[in-house]
């Protein structure tokens, strides 16, 4: 099964319903205070405690139809609602009775589907709310990975049958590569289970830190403070969230030898924005084909009773040619309605790994003793989960 992360949400026509729960902690205000003055911690603190979450959809990068506009007018906004809520009931079926109709686990109920948001980009510069172009080894890295990933389904159905994950590739028997080590860690399914590194972070239940706005997963963050200390729990995905406490006591970044799977993140206040400076990662993760070199350099401000401003300038002078910046407003939860938080859990990773792996291996033998198929002709990434991951990616087309 190859995981496609998306949060199991209740979806209404055009909008989304969250439920999350919240344990409030001592020390914090009450919302009493006007929209645009800052709310204080009992320390003195501007106060960022809750749970957040940006309640709209708006496109990573602007549209061509929206070239020059920085705003959609209401009447937009409505008519791409109308276009995106007919699909909430598209679902898909692979060939009924086969192996990818079986394998299919995820459907339409896990996609996400928000209101759209008043911007036509969440990129604000550049101005043009365009990714800066990829530097030119970029295109490499890219090529080195699908020659490497054709050749690990060369024997498949997918190849076989020429679907689009083989594009470039042809049918043929097994590759002598599949024993090859992959060129760079890989983040993705590989298309075999030598081991777990093989089946991708996301069954792994390893977010990685991503970048939340990059995705379609639909995060919340949790920031707990306590005086000289913040931490923020990021909720993503089916579990895969992930906990950072940030360093507040104006030391410097870990050395460059020393990478972490979600980074060094340093904090300090600037008036009434706490400002995270985050490096230090390791290159096991990806975003966006930025990996180690990544350096973030985010602002928090609390700009009303339920309004948090997210600004975030992502740079890494090895994947892009300029740094760019993404901003974001998120909503308060209810602390009432969140007063018990659950912490999510990923299981996959931690029960169904050794099954994949323990079925690749007895696969293995069955065909060595002539009572299977050779598994290297089994496409593991099957298409009904690929689908899935196509309808994803569809989404941005609805603000086309």
């Amino acid at each position: 099964m190859k995981t496609n992360h998306f949060l199991v949400l209740a979806l209404a026509a055009g909008s989304l319903l969250v439920t999350l729960t919240f344990v409030p902690v001592a020390g914090q205000t009450q919302n009493t205070s006007p929209a645009g003055s800052a709310l204080k911690t009992s320390w003195g603190e501007p106060d960022l405690q809750g749970i957040w979450t940006d309640e709209y959809q708006t496109p990573l990068q602007r549209p061509a139809k929206y070239a020059g506009r920085e705003f959609f007018t209401d009447e937009e906004r409505a008519a791409i609602d109308a276009k995106r809520a007919k699909k909430l009931d598209h679902d898909f079926r692979a060939e009924r009775g086969t192996e990818n109709d079986v394998a299919g686990a995820y459907n339409a109920v896990f996609h996400l589907r928000k209101r759209t948001g008043s911007r036509t980009s969440l990129i604000v510069d550049p101005p043009d709310g365009k990714l800066p172009p990829y530097r030119p080894e970029i295109a490499q890295r890219q090529a080195t990975w699908r020659a490497f990933y054709v050749a690990m389904i060369q024997a498949t159905s997918a190849c076989k049958k020429q679907e689009p994950e083989c594009r470039g590739g042809t049918y043929g028997p097994p590759s002598p590569r599949l024993a090859e080590v992959a060129p760079f860690y890989p983040w993705q399914l590989v298309d075999r289970s030598d081991g777990p590194e093989d089946r991708g972070l996301g069954e792994r239940c390893l977010a990685g830190f991503n970048l939340e706005f990059a995705n379609v997963n639909g995060f919340s963050r949790r920031i707990v403070q306590t005086p000289g200390d913040i931490a923020i729990f990021h909720d993503s995905g089916q579990g895969q969230g992930w906990e950072r406490n940030i360093v507040m006591n104006g030391t410097p970044h870990l050395p460059p030898n020393v990478r972490q799977w979600w980074g060094d993140s340093r904090g300090h206040w600037e008036g009434n924005t706490l400002v995270i400076d985050t490096t230090n990662f390791t290159p096991k993760t990806a975003n966006l084909e930025s990996r180690e070199n990544l350096h973030l350099i985010e602002r928090f401000t609390r700009v009303g009773p339920n309004t948090l401003e997210y600004m975030v300038t992502v740079d890494d002078p090895t994947t892009w040619t300029r740094p760019w910046t993404v901003k974001q407003e998120y909503t308060k939860q209810s602390d009432e309605q969140n007063r018990i938080y659950t912490e999510p859990r990923c299981h996959e990773g931690n029960y169904g790994m050794p099954a994949l792996l323990n079925g690749a291996r007895t696969a293995d033998k069955a065909f060595a003793e002539g009572r299977g198929p050779d598994p290297a002709t089994i496409y593991i990434a099957n298409t009904s989960a690929e689908k899935v991951g196509a309808d994803a990616e569809e989404l941005s087309c609805d603000f086309e």
